[in-house]
């Protein structure tokens, strides 16, 4: 988690709950638990997903151009005014996907979104949080849309390069948003639906290749903003 710039290829897999339960014992074999995942248990993660008025980067986002990007507010659980939170920046260009972040706290954040002082504290990036503040002027960007999950994540044994998520429990509310408050909301997945999430900088590695071709698991476009904006929309026309 302490990762603040990387570039890496992001896949997406749709699994039923006997699917994750076949992939969680072949993980065990090659791969580690996150150290967060503790007593195996998944970790949830909180953000704030920021937009103009009108929704108009997750509508540019959904008509899949060769660039998008997204600014976001994280933490990791409900949090105080005083806790470390992350605002990042993730841009994707031509399916690779550039990932920048700079911790702060959360007071720093809100501060930040209603006057426009740089949420500048013990350990920030300055150079992010400047390119952040570029794009959050030009659009004028607000937080928009609350939307959690639940997390199990591992690391491949001696190899940093490939990792793996796998999130249930995703929850999407368009009212209070604050991180402060418990995770709450609409559910994006069905009840025996996990979304599986590939992430390396370069190729996967050959046994999970296989995994997927045996189980024949294809990949999806799925979006967790993407989703919940397309829910909300059926829902107010």
């Amino acid at each position: 988690m302490a990762i603040e710039t990387f570039n890496r290829t992001e896949i997406k897999y749709l699994l039923t709950t006997k699917q994750k339960d076949s992939l969680l014992s072949l993980l065990s074999q090659y791969m580690d638990c996150d150290k967060f995942n503790k007593n195996n248990k998944p970790y949830t993660i909180c953000n704030l997903y920021l937009d103009t008025p009108a929704d108009e980067l997750i509508i540019r986002s959904l008509e899949k151009p060769i660039f998008k990007e997204k600014i976001r507010l994280r933490s990791y659980g409900p949090v105080s005014l005083s806790d470390t939170v992350f605002l990042e920046s993730k841009k994707k260009y031509n399916k690779v996907v550039n990932k920048r972040r700079s911790s702060c706290s959360l007071e720093a954040a809100y501060n930040y979104f209603s006057t426009g002082v740089l949420p500048i504290c013990e350990n920030s990036n300055l150079q992010v949080l400047k390119e952040i503040d570029h794009t959050m002027k030009f659009y004028k960007l607000k937080p928009k849309v609350f939307l959690s999950y639940d997390r199990f994540a591992f690391f491949e044994k001696n190899n940093s390069d490939f990792r793996v998520t796998i999130d249930q429990n995703i929850q999407t509310r368009r009212h209070d948003l604050d991180l402060q408050i418990p995770p709450s909301g609409t559910q994006l997945l069905e009840k025996d639906q996990w979304l599986l999430e590939a992430k390396a900088f370069k190729s996967f590695p050959l046994w999970f290749v296989q995994f997927l071709s045996e189980k024949n698991i294809n990949c999806t476009s799925f979006s967790k903003y993407g989703t919940e904006y397309k829910k909300y929309i059926g829902a107010i026309l």
